[in-house]
């Protein structure tokens, strides 16, 4: 029996819609997993030898006309010291890379405690993660933890391997600054959210682990440890170094944040205060701004800001600005 044009074309038709979405499923529903693996490597890739020797410590030192300036020289002295202890802060603590307004540029960070088991989370300063200036996110963010065991940014051969920033997260009142001043210093923090690092695994397994976090740990006085990376002046930004002592509030900034004696350099921002060192170690602020010739760090004085931003942070990925309403 003969068969009609017009069956035969439905049956065409039927056959067509039947292979379609075969061939266009794959390009429309990409694994999200594949993608952040591709954007991974293209960060691990964008680190090369000489863009990692160009990158700059981003701190700023505010000098005796007021005004915060990046990369002034700070005080001389010898409060930062070697950290020889060992423990869980090595692991806990390391370097960072990223791209801002053009530049490369380095800072410290640490492990903070998590509540999800696809991601792991980063504490920084604000201005390691976010241009106050121009309104942008950093772009290239990776993270070595460990650094000193084994001080490099080639991935296979770090202690751990590397993590990739999968979004950053920021207080509104640090990204409306307008620039690096008094409204930045006192939200001047930022955490970034990572996937699995090039060693397939989360940043906070054994045997690195990560730290709680108070708002506030400490009150005036109160002992903290604050460790990072400098890399400017008779440091080299591969040995990770302390300061301890007592906190107190910074006067010529309206008591707004806290200080403590180090003289630390650039490179250490973003990295980490603890309270209760010998006990239980817990993040209650870090390392974020100084004065030119005084031996003092200062750092934010962790509060509901930090906390709503750690919140977004713990339960999101992406980009993100904070607002907190009064």
């Amino acid at each position: 029996m003969r068969r009609s044009k017009t069956a035969v074309s439905a049956a065409l038709l039927t056959i067509l819609a039947l292979l379609l979405p075969l061939a266009v499923a794959p390009v429309s529903a990409r694994d999200p997993q594949a993608n952040a693996k591709d954007e991974q490597q293209r960060i691990v890739k964008y680190w090369t030898a000489e863009r990692i020797a160009g990158a700059k410590p981003r701190d700023f030192v505010k000098t005796a006309d007021g005004k915060f300036v990046p990369k002034a020289k700070p005080g001389g002295g010898g409060t930062g010291a070697s950290w020889t202890g060992g423990g869980t802060v090595v692991g806990r603590t390391g370097k960072v890379l990223f791209t801002m307004d053009g530049s490369n540029w380095v800072c410290s960070a640490s492990a903070v405690n998590d509540s999800r088991s696809t991601v792991s989370l980063i504490l920084t300063a604000g201005h390691c993660a976010y241009d106050e200036t121009n309104g942008a996110f950093a772009t290239n963010w990776i993270y070595v933890p460990s650094f000193d065991t084994a001080p490099t940014f080639t991935c296979a051969n770090t202690t751990y391997g590397c993590w990739t920033s999968q979004g950053l997260v920021v207080d509104s009142g640090f990204a409306s600054a307008g620039g690096f001043n008094t409204q930045a210093t006192v939200h001047d923090f930022a955490i970034s959210i990572v996937g699995a690092g090039t060693n397939g695994t989360q940043l906070d397994a054994s045997p690195r682990g990560s730290y709680p976090i108070a708002y506030p740990a400490i009150s005036t006085g109160g002992t903290v440890h604050a460790f990072g990376y400098p890399a400017a002046g008779r440091y080299h930004g591969n040995d990770l170094t302390y300061c301890t002592g007592p906190t107190f509030n910074d006067a010529n900034n309206a008591n707004k944040t806290w200080g403590i004696a180090c003289n630390m350099t650039g490179g250490s921002s973003g990295g980490p205060w603890l309270a209760t060192f010998t006990t239980t170690p817990t993040l209650t602020s870090l390392n974020s701004y100084g004065y030119s010739g005084l031996n003092n760090m200062y750092g934010p004085k962790f509060n509901a800001n930090t906390q709503a931003v750690y919140n977004r942070a713990n339960t999101t990925t992406g980009n993100s600005v904070v607002t907190v309403t009064p």
